[in-house]
């Protein structure tokens, strides 16, 4: 039986545009020009022979046409891609995209990848630390990395290792602080993002400076660490984004020893492209990588 189809770019750029309402965004996703997106749209409405968007001056609308048909694409282009993901005994692509959070990306796993990539160096690595919710397979993400609990539904989550709290703070200011009251005399350095850390780390601690909401703020976990390797105060570890500076002497931990939280780091996955050797690759890197005790 043959399928009348359209052709299956024009398909994926009016999913893109549909979901965004913009040429212009739908381009930047696909990497394309808004005028190729908008070029491939008309061929689509050529080939149904019915308008999918009424368009505005600055406007962007789906027809009623294009309102019944986006969500039927969406679920076949998934499908598709699910179904290419689990194709047993694929060739190999070399290539690996992994979506993980800056702070994440900047603290460990970055100065780390170097060694991935020497173990396995046909595979070609690409990053994404836009802070957004993966939707796999469509965003073209192969694997995240996520601070969380693991109810990520319908997903494959591994706990690659859990968050540890420690103060830490410049090696000759650490020297003089002996006790959770030496902390009184200190400059607190805080994360904005993250209000809750020093009454967390003082609740697990069994004590902690009276007034822990003192202090400097920033809007990042980066800078405030960058703060405190500068002798500028004490702030709030968070293993393991922290191990390096301390293997590397730039922090020092006091008043240890680290308090476990709730939450982890996991490795996020949509389950079919477990099959595919560059994700079992990365996913086996990485669990002895950051854990080096992991069975």
């Amino acid at each position: 039986m043959a399928y009348r189809l359209p052709p299956l770019n024009t398909l994926r750029l009016f999913e893109a545009a549909g979901r965004h309402l913009s040429f212009k965004l739908a381009a930047e996703e696909l990497n394309l020009t808004p005028s190729a997106v908008s070029h491939g749209i008309q061929s689509l409405e050529a080939w149904l022979g019915v308008q999918l968007f009424a368009r505005g001056n600055r406007s962007l609308i789906l027809s009623g046409a294009g309102a019944a048909y986006l969500p039927q694409v969406r679920h076949v282009l998934e499908q598709l891609a699910q179904a290419t993901e689990a194709v047993p005994g694929r060739r190999p692509t070399g290539r690996l995209a992994i979506s993980v959070a800056p702070s994440f990306g900047v603290r460990w796993l970055v100065p780390n990848l170097p060694r991935f990539s020497a173990k396995h160096p046909n595979i070609e690595v690409s990053l994404d630390t836009t802070q957004r919710q993966v939707d796999f397979p469509r965003d073209g993400i192969d694997v995240a990395i996520r601070m969380g609990h693991g109810d990520w539904q319908d997903l494959y989550a591994v706990c690659l290792v859990m968050e540890e709290l420690i103060p830490v703070c410049a090696p000759a200011l650490a020297k003089t602080i002996r006790t959770t009251q030496d902390l009184e005399a200190m400059t607190l350095l805080h994360v904005m993002s993250v209000t809750d850390d020093w009454h967390e780390w003082s609740a697990m601690a069994g004590g902690g400076p009276s007034r822990s909401e003192r202090g400097l703020r920033f809007d990042t976990i980066h800078m405030a660490l960058e703060a405190a390797a500068q002798g500028l105060g004490v702030a709030m570890g968070r293993l393991p984004l922290v191990t390096g500076d301390i293997e590397a002497g730039r922090l020092a931990p006091v008043l240890g020893p680290p308090h476990r939280c709730s939450t982890g780091y996991w490795l996020v996955a949509s389950r079919e492209s477990l099959s595919r050797p560059e994700v079992t690759a990365f996913r086996n890197w990485i669990r002895a990588e950051i854990n080096p005790r992991h069975p």
